[in-house]
């Protein structure tokens, strides 16, 4: 072995489990007795000692916390724009995880207490990186979408803001600390969560708010104006995207609902891990999501 190699190999395993090195560390928590795992990637261009922003991405029913990675590609977005991205995942068999988001019917869907977890990742994660405690942000797709509603309502002294794509509220009621400011993203075609949800194509197994109620509520939680203004952001060669925006909120508070038009149950700017999920918008739903969580410290 050369000198070289010798020095690399030393360094590798004088840094194995630090925390502070860039790229990926998989950790685990207890909770309520049960050990929980998330996956934290930390950007290349983080500094060790410097405040830096928190994104907690959680995962759609029936996957995992790593799959959310290679689903989303948030990743690369955070080595881009330096924040620490973690991808929790959720309880059941195998890689068949799922979140206690609410609205699964008795005896579907998990039980457990995934408001504390998170804010156990995020209490873990502040004593070893100094997490800016104003930037901690949940986003997520599907049931993970779901989850990040009830986020914002049970956990909005710690959670800043939230993105949700191809999901909607689940839970009976929000009963936010203060104003959460809501983006989510929805393809009108999605056959999974569908846009136009009513009792008729809803899961079966499950009870949701429908995107429009899910939005409602929460204009009328932030207190933002009923009126939304409206823009169409995409390009020619792209799915037609509108940008509805309900602004002036208390706090500084907006929710916005992104339609994307023949867009099915993905992740925008990703390809589909399935044809069967419909056709995915070029726009970056990573882009949008960063550019909204810069616009909303914590207030």
């Amino acid at each position: 072995m050369s000198i070289i190699h010798a020095l690399v190999s030393a360094w590798v395993i004088a840094n194995a489990g630090d925390i502070h090195q860039p790229g990926d560390h998989t950790r685990t928590t207890k909770i309520n007795g049960a050990d929980r795992s998330y996956i934290v990637h930390i950007p290349a261009s983080y500094v060790r000692g410097n405040s830096t922003p928190l994104v907690l991405c959680l995962h759609g029913a029936g996957t995992t916390g790593k799959m959310m990675q290679n689903l989303t590609g948030l990743s690369k977005k955070a080595d881009e724009a330096n924040f620490i991205v973690v991808f929790p995942s959720g309880t059941g068999f195998g890689q068949l995880l799922t979140w206690n988001a609410g609205g699964f019917q008795k005896g579907v869907g998990s039980k457990a207490d995934d408001v504390a977890f998170m804010r156990q990742i995020i209490d873990d994660l502040s004593k070893d990186l100094r997490i800016d405690q104003n930037r901690i942000y949940a986003c997520g797709i599907s049931n993970g979408g779901m989850m990040s509603y009830r986020l914002a309502s049970e956990l909005s002294d710690r959670i800043a803001a939230i993105a949700v794509v191809a999901g909607s509220v689940a839970v009976e009621e929000c009963k936010p600390k203060r104003p959460v400011p809501v983006l989510h993203i929805h393809g009108t075609a999605d056959n999974v969560v569908s846009f136009q949800m009513t009792e008729k194509n809803m899961p079966p197994f499950m009870k949701l708010k429908t995107v429009q109620e899910s939005i409602k509520m929460w204009v009328k939680l932030d207190c933002c104006a009923e009126q939304p203004e409206v823009e169409q952001i995409s390009k020619p060669d792209d799915l037609k995207i509108i940008r509805k925006r309900h602004n002036n909120g208390k706090n500084g508070s907006e929710v916005v609902l992104v339609e994307v038009e023949e867009g099915g149950h993905t992740w925008p700017g990703m390809p589909p891990p399935l044809k069967v999920f419909g056709k995915s918008a070029k726009l970056s739903a990573n882009d949008l999501i960063w550019d909204f969580f810069q616009k909303h410290p914590m207030k």
